[in-house]
C-alpha cells in the first residue's frame, strides 16, 4: 500500500501525521499541491496510490483536487462531497438542517438592505462570517444597526464572492467556552474545551484548549454532525446553550489538532493514520450512528 498526502505547507499537523506514517512502517510520499498538475486525459501516476490524505491549507485547492482524485476512482480521506459540504459554511447549515442536528439560526441574504432587514428580525446582536474561511478570521460581531451598516458595506465593496453572499447567524452566549470534537470514522476519539475572554474562542485566536470528557449526548451530536456532511476525519464545533441545549456551530474537514493532543491524551495523528490504512486497504470504513 502506498499513501499520498496532499499538502500546501507542512505545518505542525502535517509532521506529526509523517511521523505516526513512520511509525506504522508506510510507504507514503508527500506531495506539495503547489507543484502538482492534473493531466485530466491521463491519471496512470496517480493510479500508485492506495488512497490520499488532503490535507491542504487552501479550501479551492483541496476541494479541487479531491474532486479530481475522487473521479479517477482514487479513495481519499476526506471525500470530496465532504469538503464541498464543509468548505462553505451555508452547506453545512443545510446539512445539518436535514438531519435534524441543532444549530444555531442562519440567514442568507445578497444585498445590504436585504441583509440589515434580516438582521433587524433577528435581532442584535448577531455574527457575520464569511461562506468560506477558518481560523475564525473575517467574523464580525455587530452589536447595533450603525456597525451592520458598515461591516455590510466593507464586505460589498471587496466584490469577491465570498463577501457578496452575507452569512448572517444568531449570536449564541457562550460564556467564553466552546466544544471541539474530533470524529473519526465513526468513533468520537476525544474532545476538547476553548476558552478565551474574546467572543471568538479558537485556537488559533488565543483560545485555551483543555480537554473534555465525552458524554454520551455529545458523543452522539458529534457523530451525527459527522455523519450529516459525509463522514471521515473531522472536528466538530459544538456550542452549549441556555435555550436549546447543545448546538452544532460548525464541521471542519482539514481541522489542526496540535494543541488538542496534549490536554487529551489522545494520539490524534495516529488515530488518522490508522483510519487512511483502512481506507487504503478497502476495508468497510463505518460512519453511521449506531
Amino acid at each position: 500500500m502506498r499513501v499520498g498526502v496532499l499538502f500546501s505547507r507542512i505545518r505542525p499537523e502535517e509532521k506529526l501525521i509523517m511521523e505516526a506514517l513512520d511509525r506504522r512502517g508506510v510507504d507514503y510520499e508527500m506531495i506539495d499541491v503547489r507543484q502538482v498538475v492534473y493531466n485530466l486525459n491521463h491519471f496512470d501516476e496517480w493510479s500508485n496510490y492506495s488512497v490520499v490524505l488532503e490535507r491542504c491549507v487552501s479550501h479551492s485547492q483541496a476541494a479541487t483536487s479531491l474532486d479530481i482524485l475522487g473521479y479517477w476512482g482514487i479513495p481519499c480521506v476526506n471525500q470530496a462531497h465532504v469538503a464541498e459540504i464543509c468548505g462553505d459554511k451555508r452547506k453545512t447549515t443545510q446539512a445539518l438542517i436535514a438531519n435534524g442536528i441543532p444549530s444555531p439560526d442562519v440567514r442568507i441574504a445578497f444585498t445590504v438592505e436585504s441583509a440589515l432587514q434580516a438582521i433587524q428580525e433577528m435581532g442584535y446582536p448577531v455574527v457575520l462570517k464569511p461562506i468560506v474561511g477558518s481560523w475564525g478570521r473575517l467574523l464580525a460581531k455587530v452589536n447595533n444597526q450603525d456597525s451592520a451598516e458598515a461591516v455590510l458595506n466593507h464586505k460589498s465593496s471587496l466584490g469577491s464572492l465570498q463577501h457578496s453572499i452575507f452569512y448572517i447567524q444568531e449570536y449564541v452566549e457562550k460564556g467564553g467556552q466552546d466544544i471541539r470534537t474530533f470524529v473519526v470514522g465513526d468513533e468520537t476519539i476525544c474532545g476538547i474545551t476553548r476558552s478565551s475572554e474574546h467572543w471568538i474562542t479558537n485556537t488559533a485566536r488565543g483560545g485555551r484548549a483543555a480537554n473534555f470528557t465525552i458524554t454520551e449526548e455529545i458523543d452522539h451530536l458529534s457523530r451525527m454532525a459527522s455523519l450529516a456532511v459525509g463522514g471521515g476525519v473531522l472536528a466538530v464545533d459544538i456550542i452549549e446553550t441556555a435555550s436549546k441545549g447543545y448546538v452544532v456551530n460548525e464541521v471542519n474537514y482539514t481541522m489542526e489538532f496540535r494543541n488538542s493532543i496534549k490536554p487529551t491524551g489522545v494520539d490524534i495523528p495516529g488515530k488518522i493514520v490508522d483510519f487512511v490504512i483502512r481506507v487504503g486497504e478497502g476495508m468497510p470504513v463505518k460512519t453511521a450512528v449506531s
